[in-house]
């Protein structure tokens, strides 16, 4: 018989539906369960969504995305929080206060655009993004084009490697006590994420880039996997270095599968499934 005495680690994903089944909540429950890790989920919002695009995007009244975090954190016992699309000020403000007492860990991916370029975030709410929630996380995990937003800097075609560290910190200085600034958007054929802590100490991961376009819900599988991890107990660059591992074999595998005339998803289960 199992030892029912042993707590069971546990995520929770406070982030949007994917119809897809692509990213985000699917995405999260996923990587929390492919990294063993028993996950709950709160539905920010609902999106009618494929591998081509985002079609509708519908928002959770703010009653029932609280009472839905409330419901969990009173009965679970919730290792990490893992927070993914928010969609406006007005859920943002919500999250913030649900989880204001709450005393284990926080990732927050600030997801923003679809992989199809639709808009996931309401340009009104990075303000409430930047001022109700980043400074209450732990780790802050945008990729590039997020990261140059919440810095209020113009977009930019190519990603410049030279500034990285520089706006990793200037990221740090919202608040997060780590950023991980992903930098899977740049140029050349290694892709180089860089992990800062709060004394500006960084770390730098990197991996050769995966001819795919099967990468849908990267993002949110990485976060999800970092907040697996730290539910676990591990530390927080353990968390990412094991993450960082878990996905870029996720990407390999992607190929494996066939789902959509799109941006298919990574291969959550690539260590599970076998190949017919």
């Amino acid at each position: 018989m199992s030892d029912c005495s042993i707590a069971t680690p546990i995520a929770l994903t406070i982030a949007g539906s994917d119809s897809g089944g692509g990213a985000g909540i699917q995405a999260d429950l996923k990587g929390f369960s492919a990294n063993g890790v028993y996950g709950a989920s709160v539905i920010t919002a609902v999106t009618a969504q494929n591998t081509l695009e985002v079609s509708a995007v519908h928002g959770i009244p703010i009653d029932i995305v609280t009472a839905q975090i409330l419901a969990v954190l009173s009965d679970l016992d919730v290792k990490a929080i893992k927070i993914g699309m928010l969609y406006s000020s007005e859920l943002i403000e919500a999250v913030a206060e649900a989880i204001k007492d709450y005393q284990g860990l926080v990732v927050l991916d600030p997801v923003m655009i679809a992989k199809s370029g639709d808009a996931l975030l309401q340009e009104d709410a990075v303000h409430a993004l930047k001022t109700l929630l980043i400074p209450k996380v732990d780790l802050l995990t945008p990729n590039y084009p997020e990261a140059l937003v919440l810095l209020g800097l113009p977009a930019q075609e190519q990603l410049d490697e030279s500034l990285l560290t520089d706006y990793g910190k200037k990221l740090l200085a919202l608040g997060p006590k780590y950023v991980l600034l992903k930098g899977g958007h740049g140029q050349g054929d290694i892709c180089t994420d860089l992990l800062i802590t709060a004394n500006s100490e960084t770390s730098v991961l990197k991996a050769p880039k995966v001819a795919t376009k099967n990468t849908h819900g990267t993002g949110c599988t990485y976060s999800a996997s970092i907040a697996a991890w730290l539910a676990k107990g591990v530390d927080m660059h353990q968390a990412v270095s094991l993450s960082h591992s878990y996905l870029h074999q996720a990407i390999l595998a992607a190929d494996q599968l066939n789902v959509g005339s799109g941006h298919g998803p990574v291969h959550h289960f690539h260590h599970l499934w076998k190949q017919l």
